[in-house]
C-alpha cells in the first residue's frame, strides 16, 4: 500500500493545526543531570529547572523565548540505546543564526566527539551529532531563501564544504546570493 505526499506547494483542505515552529524538545535520557552538562557545554544551554531531585531537568536556550527548550527525563542507567533505524524520533534540528556559528558548532561537537556527519542540502547546511545516551541532533544554518533557487521544492543531501560555505556566507566574506 502506498500514499501519495503532498509536494511543497500543494495544499490540503484538512489542514487545522497552524504550527509555527517547534517550541521545545523531551527526551528519555540515561541521567538527566548528566545529559543537562552535556547541553549545557555544547549549546549553552541553562537549566530552568532541576524537579524529582534531578531526575527531571528543563533548559533553555541563551537567548530563547520558550519557558524550556530542552527537558530531559532519566529513566535509568540500564536503559538501552535507542535502536538505529527503530520507530521513533530520529532525531531534533537546533537551527542557529550564522553560518559562521556553523563552524563553530563543528569545532565544539568534534572536541566532544559528538560529530557524526555534515550535509548539504540546498536550503541549509546540516551537521549531525549524537548526545551522550544516543539521541541524534543535526544543527543547521537555514540558506537565505533568495538563494534556494531549484532546491525550493526538492530535497536534496550533498557533501557539505563547509570551508566553501564560510567563504561566500559568512562574516568574513558577507557574499549574499
Amino acid at each position: 500500500m502506498t500514499a501519495d505526499i503532498p509536494s511543497a506547494g500543494m495544499h490540503t483542505t484538512n489542514v487545522s493545526i497552524p504550527v509555527a515552529r517547534l517550541n521545545h524538545a523531551v527526551l528519555y535520557v540515561r541521567d538527566a543531570t548528566k545529559a543537562a552538562e552535556f547541553y549545557g557545554r555544547v549549546f549553552g544551554f541553562v537549566v530552568v529547572e532541576s524537579a524529582f531531585g534531578g531526575r527531571a531537568v528543563f533548559m533553555r536556550a541563551a537567548n530563547g523565548e520558550n519557558h524550556h527548550d530542552l527537558g530531559l527525563f532519566s529513566v535509568g542507567p540500564d536503559a538501552p540505546r535507542p535502536a538505529r533505524g527503530s520507530v521513533g524520533l530520529y532525531h531534533l534540528a537546533w537551527e542557529v543564526p550564522t553560518i559562521d556559528d556553523l563552524a563553530e558548532a563543528s569545532r565544539l561537537l568534534s572536541a566532544e566527539r559528538a560529530l557524526g556527519g555534515a550535509s548539504d542540502h540546498g536550503v541549509s547546511k546540516s551537521l549531525y551529532g549524537v548526545d551522550p545516551d544516543g539521541n541524534e541532533f543535526e544543527i543547521m544554518w537555514r540558506v537565505p531563501r533568495e538563494a534556494w533557487g531549484d532546491f525550493e521544492n526538492k530535497g536534496a543531501v550533498m557533501p557539505l564544504d563547509l570551508d566553501a560555505e564560510l567563504k561566500r556566507w559568512g562574516a568574513a566574506g558577507a557574499a549574499r546570493a
